[in-house]
């Protein structure tokens, strides 16, 4: 071509195909991109410093001489984690051959060890917050440091405050980093209710601030005051849950109030450390696992998040997820767990199937388990729901159950 490019996407060329593939979260399943191999550069590292995220996480950050690569001038690359910066064996000082990854995102890929300065030794990861110098803390079996601050360091409040208003959370146009920063260090929001109390009158005189981008601001904030449920519940930030996560819980609930209080009430348990069935109806959803639960309960049992919640509730009208019209559907409001390997179709094909039927999916057999469909080499799960006398569907009897709607 006269022109770069980096990379192809293929497509399934039939449109009742793509729509019966369908999507997950954000991407077909109906179309793959295939990425050319990353272009290398050879450049210098003159500095390893630590970004801290909105969950706390310490970051390793290569400062870079800046180098052409692809195009693109680098002079930042990711480190990723401490054991990443171990397997790498890379210094301060050393040369280095970086790559964007997927085209896109700067990363250190070896280290040229005969290049090494003599005086180059190796990096002592930070036990304590750069920003806020609250303790570091790994907890065992994760690779990331974080900072235990919370709410005390700036770095997280005001990544959390960029998180919830970025373009697949409340998405305000015109609301970038910059912006964010500079009224958080100026005190005019300190939290994600304060954003929607903002007013024309709290930008006269700021610098850049004119009447009419002030104007567009207050407008874009205002008009960003009605929200569906699973963007509110992602742009509160909370650790492990994603786009899939959020829109998997607000079909599941359907309200704030039962999302909210299914919660509240998991927390309260978790902290009298007592089990309880809201925890168990979370973790029995096909996708959630212990670590999703306990970032909810951890979330929760913090008076500060929920002071956040109660604020945003005055400010904000949550909108239900409207649930489709399944009032024909043999499944609707049955609970099902696919196991074993299908063959007519995928897993996820199956599942989006179920839900938009109005059945819940789950990923666990337990006495509210409706209907287990077993594939070849079911076990353990085929084995449970015959022990507690759930009913047993062939991917024939289910297509036979579900087939006409």
């Amino acid at each position: 071509l006269d022109y770069d490019i980096d990379g192809i996407v293929y497509k399934v060329n039939r449109l009742d195909w793509q729509a019966r593939l369908g999507f997950v979260s954000r991407a077909p399943r109906w179309a793959i991109a295939h990425k050319f191999p990353a272009e290398k550069a050879q450049t210098t590292l003159r500095m390893i410093n630590i970004q801290v995220g909105r969950t706390g996480t310490l970051t390793p950050v290569a400062e870079l001489d800046p180098v052409n690569v692809g195009g693109v001038i680098v002079s930042r690359a990711t480190l990723h984690n401490e054991d990443e910066i171990n397997r790498l064996g890379v210094r301060v000082g050393d040369s280095v051959i970086i790559q964007r990854a997927g085209d896109v995102i700067p990363q250190v890929v070896t280290v040229i060890e005969g290049r090494r300065p003599p005086d180059a030794v190796p990096f002592e990861f930070p036990k304590t917050c750069p920003e806020c110098g609250s303790v570091a803390v790994r907890e065992e079996g994760e690779v990331a440091w974080r900072c235990s601050g919370g709410l005390v360091c700036r770095a997280q409040v005001v990544e959390r405050l960029r998180h919830f208003v970025s373009r697949d959370a409340f998405d305000i146009e015109g609301f970038g980093a910059k912006h964010i920063e500079a009224f958080y260090d100026d005190g005019l929001i300190k939290t994600p209710a304060d954003i929607f109390r903002l007013g024309v009158a709290d930008l006269a005189g700021r610098e850049g601030w004119g009447d009419k981008s002030a104007e567009n601001l207050i407008a874009a904030i205002t008009e960003r005051n009605t929200i569906p449920l699973d963007r509110f519940i992602y742009a509160l930030g909370i650790r492990h849950i994603g786009h899939s996560t959020a829109k998997l819980l607000a079909r599941h609930y359907g309200s704030l109030v039962a999302w909210r209080d299914a919660m509240k009430n998991m927390a309260a348990a978790v902290k009298e450390k007592m089990g309880s069935q809201e925890r168990q109806e979370l973790v029995e959803l096909d996708g959630i696992g212990d670590a999703v639960a306990d970032a909810f309960a951890d979330f929760f049992n913090e008076k500060h998040n929920t002071d956040v919640l109660d604020a945003l509730n005055e400010a904000l009208i949550v909108t239900d997820v409207a649930p489709p019209d399944t009032s024909a559907s043999p499944v609707a409001g049955k609970t099902v767990v696919f196991t074993g390997t299908l063959e007519t179709m995928s897993r996820g094909e199956a599942k989006a199937r179920a839900e938009m039927l109005g059945a819940k999916v789950a990923g666990s057999v337990s006495k509210k388990t409706d209907y287990v469909v077993a594939g070849p080499g079911a076990g353990s799960k085929a084995k449970k729901a015959q022990e507690l006398g759930v009913t047993i569907l062939s991917e024939q009897d289910w297509h036979a159950l579900v087939g006409g709607f």
